[in-house]
């Protein structure tokens, strides 16, 4: 117990953390005591979760099955409404198959930690490979950290390149010797609300021999013509790639998928221990999650919101003095850079009724904090203007823009090791929480 007793003392964590307990959930107003509230940290972006044809899909779902499903779906919980919705999934993203999971974390991590061993597996049943495969997976510094802990859980060998550097990537790609090579991206990286350049990533894959694997999150429902995501919005297509999506975001509901080429879904169906060992989702939530897909298809209003809110707020940010990270997704976040500072400025915006999250380390880098203001289909225009009010009246707290740049180019990722600017390029070989909370420590 002692090294967790230094832990708590070091993060100050001795009394129990006791998180806000809400009457409601956002969409995007919602009640804390009975005290409305509205948000600007939900990803239920178009509203889609309280909507009344998931609504009654959800009803339907459990007058028919219940509320759960108990068993793996290679055992006896394979319904049919699942195959189904894999097949309607798999077309809404190009594909010609794809592969549910229980949740979006579990799919990165059982889908990343997979790859790299199903060979391995297979050994057990007598399988032998006509030569010795060697895996690395290549992965954006800035990239969630379910793809870091599928990357870690695989063995393989990986390397980090710096966020949305091709050139770096590139030279990576160059000196390694693996046979078996996989970029690995967030589609709209969830706390800078950047795209990532998937046709240009599809270009060094097709150079190098080597597969994309895109975490489309945040951008699953909400980007491309037809919510298509992040491919979409590319107009990016190719068996190179390897689409994860989340279905608990736009979508409303819970759970996650692969969209790929049959042969890597089905060796991720008989292969993946996060897909065979462990119950699915409930049927109710299929069928909800299938009913969303129409919804995002029959009601582009929805879509047609959001955006228009996301330019209203970016025009009207533009009269004060913050820096914004980014402005190309529905996640807009306001750089402070100061923890103490994104804390004041996220308190003082929720004592007006607004609720922001005030990102910190290890999230972000040390001397990253923002505010993540994330826009929504349900936002009104005075709730906007109500934000904008606030943030007008602490401008004080905005950092100078040159701190702003500086931080920018700083080389702390997300992982919270420093690397100087003219580091020698390496395999990541520390994956140490301890090591990577001691590192901030020091710098702090």
């Amino acid at each position: 117990m002692n090294e967790f007793v230094e832990l708590a003392d070091w993060f100050g964590w001795r009394a129990p953390h006791e998180p806000v307990v809400v009457d409601s959930l956002p969409t995007p107003t919602f009640t804390v005591k009975d005290r409305p509230r509205v948000s600007f940290s939900t990803n239920n972006y178009l509203g889609i979760a309280t909507s009344p044809r998931t609504k009654a899909a959800a009803t339907r779902g459990i007058k028919a099955y219940g509320v759960g499903n108990s068993d793996s779906r290679l055992l006896g919980g394979n319904l049919a409404l699942y195959g189904e919705l894999e097949r309607k999934i798999a077309r809404s993203n190009g594909k010609s198959h794809a592969i549910l999971f229980a949740t979006g974390y579990l799919t990165n991590l059982g889908a990343l930690s997979t790859l790299p061993r199903a060979t391995q597996i297979a050994r057990v049943f007598g399988f032998t490979a006509s030569r010795e495969y060697s895996y690395a997976y290549f992965s954006d510094e800035y990239n969630h950290i379910s793809i870091r802990e599928g990357m870690r859980l695989s063995g393989a060998r990986r390397y980090s390149y710096h966020h949305l550097d091709l050139d770096h990537l590139e030279t990576l790609l160059r000196r390694s010797t693996a046979t078996s090579k996989i970029i690995v991206t967030d589609g709209v990286f969830s706390q800078d609300g950047d795209i990532a350049p998937i046709p240009d990533l599809l270009r060094l894959a097709e150079r190098w021999d080597a597969l994309v694997y895109v975490d489309d999150a945040h951008g699953t429902g909400v980007l491309g013509a037809c919510g298509g995501g992040v491919v979409e919005h590319f107009k990016a297509a190719s068996e190179r790639l390897i689409y994860m999506g989340t279905l608990s975001k736009a979508y409303g509901s819970i759970g996650g998928y692969i969209a790929a080429h049959e042969l890597i879904t089905e060796v991720l169906r008989m292969a993946c221990p996060a897909y065979g060992f462990t119950a699915t989702l409930p049927p109710d939530q299929a069928m909800v999650i299938s009913t969303a897909i129409d919804v995002v298809r029959d009601e582009p209003e929805r879509r047609q919101r959001l955006w228009d809110n996301q330019r209203y707020f970016v025009k009207r940010m533009a009269e004060l003095n913050y820096k914004l990270v980014a402005t190309e997704t529905p996640i807009v976040p306001i750089w402070l850079g100061d923890e103490a500072k994104a804390e004041q400025l996220a308190l003082a915006v929720r004592e007006e009724g607004i609720h922001v999250d005030a990102i910190r380390f290890p999230a972000v880098p040390i001397k990253s904090a923002r505010l993540r203001i994330q826009l929504n289909a349900g936002h009104r225009r005075a709730d906007i203007d109500h934000l904008v009010d606030v943030l007008r009246r602490h401008q004080h707290l905005a950092e100078p823009a040159r701190r702003f740049v500086a931080a920018s180019r700083d080389r702390l990722g997300y992982s919270g090791q420093w690397r100087p600017a003219n580091a020698p390029v390496c395999a990541e070989n520390s994956d140490s929480a301890m090591l990577v909370m001691k590192t901030a420590k020091n710098r702090s």
